[in-house]
C-alpha cells in the first residue's frame, strides 16, 4: 500500500498494513497496541532488540493533525475506522477510545503536564526518579510544544484563576504545582498535532515493525511449567488469521489501554476463574482482579455562551486548586452539535456562537467500577464499562469543591466581559446552584452535569494484577505497560505520564536485560 507522507512521519517507512506483510516468525518483543505507552515503548526496546508494534486502528488519518478539527474527531466517529470509537458505559455517559496509531495523543485535546506526587507514591511501581525525569525529557524534546502565546480564553481564565484566589502564579511549567499555570501542549504554536506516533522516529528501523489494522485476538501460552507468554494471535483487515511467537528471554506487552488490554487478557484465558467458565473461556490462570477496579474522572461545571465569537482553539492553562479539583477550559467552535459533549444541554444543539466549557475535574475519585465481556470470542465487540461515578460521598464532595472555585471565577472581575449587556451570563444547560450549602442539591447538580474527561484507567493494578515492574502476577514474559495500571488518572491530564512511562520501561528493560537479569525485571 502507498502511504502520503506528512511532516515528521518518518515512522510510515516501518509501517505496513496488516494484510500486506509478512511478520518474522519470531521477535524478541511483542507490544499489543500502538498507543499513547505503546509507541515510546516500542521505539526504545527497538534501539537493542527486534520489536513488533500491532495496532488495530490506521496509521494516519489527516483530520487528526489540527486543534481546529478535536471536536470533529470525536463527532466523526463510527464503528468501522475511524480514529475515535465511540463507546456507552453502562452508568448511561459516553465515551471514547482512540483506534489509530498513537492512541489518545492522536485525538485528545493535547495538554501537556506531569504527574503529581500523589501518583509517584501510591501507584506501585517501582520508580527511579532520575530515569523518570529522563523519560520525559525524551519525550517533550521530540514532541512538546512550550506555548509562545496564550489565545484569548485561555488568558482571561489565567487571569480569573489569579483573581479567584488559584495561586500563587506559576507561570509557564511541566511540573504539577498548586496554583495557576500554563503547561505544555502535542500541538505546536500553528495548531498542529504532534502526538506519540512521532515518539516511533527515534526508532532503530531496521530493528521495529509496526502493523495497523492488526487487531490482536488474543496472548498465546506455553502448554508447560513455567507459564509463560509464548506468542499472539492476531487477524488483518482481510480476516485472515496469523500467529506470532517471542524468542528465547522475549516478552509479550500488551498497550491496549485501559479497556482493550483487561479485555484482552480475559479473552486469553486470564481472569476469575468462575467468570471466564461461565463464559466457555477456558482457564489458563485464576487473575480475580483482572478487569476490576476501573475509574474514571468525572467532570462537572458550567457552558457559557461567549457575546462575540472566538474562534480560537486550544487547551493550555490549568488551575491546580487547594481544595481538590482541576480547572480548565474548553472552546467549542461555532455550530458544533453540543449534545456529545454537553450532556444538559437539551434539545437545543447548536449555536451561532461560541461556546466555553469551564470544567472542574474530580481529582482522586473513590468510586470505581468493572469491565466485562459482552463476546466471549470476538475481540472487536468493545467491552461493557461501569465506572460508577460518584457512588461515594466523597467524589460529591470533590464536585462541591469545583462548583464553588467556578463560582469564584465567574465572580472574576476579568470574565466581565463575558457578560450579555455587562449583566449576566448566558449558560448553555444548566447554571451553577443558587444554593451552594445544600449536599443534595449539589449532588443533583453534579450527576446532571455529569460528564467526562475521558481519563479512563484501572483494570490491572499493580500488586493486583501486575507487579511493581508491571509484569503479570504468575505469568512469565508478560506485561502490561498502559493506563490500565493506574490506581489514578496522573496530573491534570495522564498522557504525559502514559508516554514517560513507555519510555521508563523500556529503558528499564533495556538495563536489566544487558545485566542479565530477565525473569525477575
Amino acid at each position: 500500500m502507498m502511504y502520503v507522507c506528512y511532516p515528521d512521519s518518518g515512522y510510515l517507512r516501518f509501517t505496513y498494513e496488516a494484510a500486506d506483510f509478512s511478520p518474522a516468525k519470531a521477535y524478541d518483543y511483542i507490544i499489543i497496541g500502538g498507543g499513547t505507552a505503546g509507541c515510546p515503548l516500542a521505539a526504545t526496546l527497538s534501539e537493542s532488540y527486534s520489536v513488533l508494534l500491532l495496532e488495530r486502528g490506521s496509521s494516519l488519518n489527516t483530520s487528526v493533525l489540527y486543534e481546529s478539527n478535536i471536536y470533529q474527531t470525536l463527532l466523526a466517529a463510527n464503528d468501522n475506522d475511524s480514529p475515535a470509537q465511540v463507546f456507552d458505559t453502562e452508568d448511561g455517559l459516553q465515551s471514547a477510545r482512540a483506534r489509530i496509531l498513537g492512541g489518545g495523543s492522536m485525538i485528545n485535546f493535547g495538554f501537556y503536564s506531569r504527574a503529581d506526587d500523589y501518583f509517584y507514591d501510591n501507584a506501585g511501581i517501582e520508580w527511579d526518579m532520575g530515569a523518570v525525569e529522563r523519560a520525559y525529557e525524551w519525550v517533550e524534546n521530540s514532541i512538546v510544544t512550550r506555548p509562545a502565546r496564550l489565545n484569548k480564553f485561555q488568558t482571561s481564565l489565567f487571569n480569573g484563576l489569579l483573581e479567584s484566589g488559584v495561586d500563587p502564579d506559576n507561570r509557564f511549567t511541566f511540573d504539577h504545582v498548586q496554583g495557576t499555570k500554563v503547561g505544555g501542549s502535542t500541538f505546536n504554536d500553528s495548531g498542529v498535532r504532534h502526538g506519540a506516533v512521532e515518539l516511533l522516529n527515534n526508532a532503530n528501523p531496521e530493528n521495529l515493525d509496526v502493523l495497523v489494522h492488526a487487531m490482536v485476538d488474543r496472548v498465546i501460552f506455553s502448554t508447560s511449567d513455567p507459564l509463560a507468554a509464548v506468542g499472539v494471535a492476531y487477524h488483518d483487515a482481510n480476516g485472515k488469521y496469523h500467529e506470532v511467537h517471542v524468542k528465547t528471554n522475549g516478552e509479550v506487552i500488551l498497550s491496549a489501554g485501559a479497556i482493550g488490554s483487561p479485555q484482552l487478557l480475559l479473552l486469553s484465558g486470564l481472569g476469575p476463574t468462575s467468570y471466564l467458565s461461565s463464559l466457555n473461556i477456558p482457564v489458563v490462570r485464576d487473575h480475580p482482579f483482572i478487569g476490576q477496579f476501573m475509574a474514571d474522572h468525572q467532570r462537572t461545571g458550567v457552558n457559557i455562551l461567549l457575546p462575540d465569537a472566538i474562534t480560537d482553539a486550544g487547551l493550555r492553562v490549568v488551575g491546580i486548586t487547594e481544595s481538590g479539583p482541576y480547572i480548565e477550559s474548553l472552546s467549542v467552535p461555532l455550530n458544533t452539535p453540543l449534545t456529545s459533549f454537553i450532556p444538559s444541554v437539551g434539545s437545543v444543539s447548536l449555536f451561532n456562537s461560541s461556546v466555553q466549557i469551564i470544567a472542574g475535574k474530580i481529582t482522586r475519585p473513590i468510586s470505581t467500577g468493572s469491565l466485562h465481556l459482552l463476546s466471549a470470542s470476538n475481540v472487536t465487540v468493545s467491552p461493557s464499562v461501569r465506572f460508577n461515578y460518584y457512588n461515594h460521598t466523597e467524589d460529591v464532595h470533590q464536585c462541591w469543591n469545583a462548583v464553588e472555585v467556578i463560582r469564584k471565577l465567574l465572580a472574576a472581575p476579568t470574565m466581565e466581559e463575558y457578560k450579555f449587556d455587562g449583566q449576566s451570563f448566558k449558560f448553555i444547560g444548566l447554571p451553577l446552584p443558587e444554593d451552594s450549602s445544600d449536599y443534595e442539591t449539589i449532588a443533583s447538580f453534579c450527576r446532571d452535569t455529569l460528564d467526562t474527561f475521558w481519563h479512563m484507567h484501572g483494570g490491572c493494578l499493580p500488586n493486583k494484577v501486575v507487579d511493581s515492574h508491571l509484569k503479570v502476577i504468575g505469568v512469565d514474559s508478560l506485561r502490561v505497560v498502559d493506563a490500565s495500571t493506574f490506581f489514578n488518572s496522573p496530573g491534570t491530564n495522564p498522557q504525559a505520564t502514559t508516554m514517560m512511562l513507555g519510555r521508563y520501561v523500556g529503558v528499564k528493560m533495556l538495563e536489566e536485560r544487558a545485566i542479565g537479569i530477565v525473569s525477575d525485571v
